[in-house]
């Protein structure tokens, strides 16, 4: 059997393990292939990936890190390792691999809201604005990015602004709007 096809049945075997709930079985085939290539950017992500699932973001992390050496032009890569240090509390790591991915590729939506979700945290509202309103120009019609700006506006003690928020919600995300002016206490009229 060639190496790239004996790579692709491997891949499949791997998702067959996965979608069949056997995600340790799934680890053990995707280390093998590690084993034999280090590099294996695809399987260094299914890794870390599987690891992230089954509780061990320390490990993910590692893969990641790992992977973003190997692929260091790869946004996908450094959102995915933001996304880990976020949710492990690495707030400066994450804001790190959030801009590297925001660099790399300026239009990837889900870096920018990850970027001021960790700017938020670390109470640097100006800059999660900034991320926030990049966020919302190339995902519109989303509302997470609107909710945390109406936050972050709350939060400055800014209320006009969070009010012209809650506005433009209701237009399309009217649970939101209501969501938010019940956390907020901005109640709006209709308009």
């Amino acid at each position: 059997m060639s190496q790239s096809l004996n790579r692709r049945f491997i891949q499949l075997q791997i998702r067959a393990l996965v979608l069949f709930g056997q995600r340790q079985r799934a680890l053990d085939k995707v280390d093998q292939v590690l084993t034999s290539s280090a590099a294996d950017a695809h399987a260094l992500a299914t890794r870390a990936h599987l690891l992230a699932e089954m509780g061990d973001q320390a490990g993910a992390q590692q893969s990641l890190k790992t992977l973003v050496t190997i692929q260091a032009d790869q946004p996908a890569a450094w959102f995915n390792l933001g996304y880990l240090c976020e949710e492990m509390g690495q707030l400066e790591e994450a804001e790190s691999a959030f801009r590297r991915a925001t660099e790399l590729d300026p239009k990837l939506d889900r870096a920018w809201y990850g970027l001021g979700l960790s700017l938020i945290r670390q109470h640097r509202f100006e800059e999660a604005i900034e991320a926030l309103r990049k966020n919302t120009e190339l995902q519109p019609m989303s509302p997470y990015g609107w909710y945390q700006l109406a936050r972050v506006h709350v939060d400055r003690h800014e209320p006009d602004e969070a009010a012209k928020i809650i506005r433009h919600l209701r237009k399309f995300e009217p649970k939101v709007a209501a969501q938010l002016e019940r956390e907020t206490g901005l109640v709006q009229t209709q308009a």
